[in-house]
């Protein structure tokens, strides 16, 4: 599973008219959409990985009409709600969801050439080596010139820089050694070795960050 067992404040999705809703998405979903309005290819293949209940990906088919959107996850409830939001939302350029492993080696034979792959709030609740894995499959995904962009809490040079990063990083470490916030630094030489360049990193409200990186031609 790409989601191990977490606290219930790291995922909080609660029934709503037969689809899961998490507040922290319809918090979000806005700044990623205006992220993803600045440093996304106008139009393409975007893939979601890591989907969740599927507030994300109706959102941005709705505000990034010019790509077509593959929703992804690995636990059967969120497929569930992401094909509701997908069906619900009327849009021609959101697909139905598939169920993808982001953590998975080998995933990326099964979903080449995509223009865009997006991944939100989902490094802290894997190990590192997941989060190697996921990175270098996302690479493989990628078109040339191809881009790929983590949100998320990060250690910024090896420290938590607020509180309440200090506690939620506490609660996570202490439910699962493996799991916890990954250092920005790692995260952006992860990319590097996965032969992606880091273009942006970008300060996000709530301490988060967004790195945003693209596939080096061949």
């Amino acid at each position: 599973m790409p989601v191990r067992s977490v606290p219930g404040s790291a995922s909080v999705a609660a029934p709503e008219g037969g689809k899961l809703f998490a507040p922290a998405a319809a918090r979000n979903s806005g700044v990623l959409c205006d992220l993803l309005e600045e440093v996304a290819p106008p139009q393409g293949r975007a893939l979601e990985l890591a989907s969740g209940t599927g507030q994300h990906a109706a959102a941005y088919a709705a505000r990034l009409p010019g790509l077509t959107w593959q929703p992804s996850e690995a636990d059967a409830a969120r497929l569930a709600s992401i094909r509701a939001y997908a069906g619900g939302a009327g849009l021609a350029n959101i697909a139905p969801p598939v169920a993808l492993d982001a953590t998975a080696p080998g995933w990326s034979a099964d979903h080449p050439g995509q223009d865009l792959i997006v991944l939100v709030n989902l490094l802290h609740l894997i190990s590192e080596g997941e989060a190697e894995t996921l990175i270098r499959e996302a690479a493989a995904a990628l078109a040339p010139g191809g881009r790929f962009v983590i949100y998320g809490p990060f250690l910024r040079g090896g420290e938590l820089t607020s509180d309440g990063d200090r506690s939620f990083h506490a609660s996570l470490t202490a439910h699962d050694p493996q799991i916890g916030y990954k250092d920005d630094f790692d995260t952006i030489g992860w990319l590097h070795s996965a032969g992606l360049e880091l273009l942006q990193a970008v300060e996000m409200p709530a301490n988060n960050l967004a790195l945003v990186a693209e596939k080096l031609s061949p």
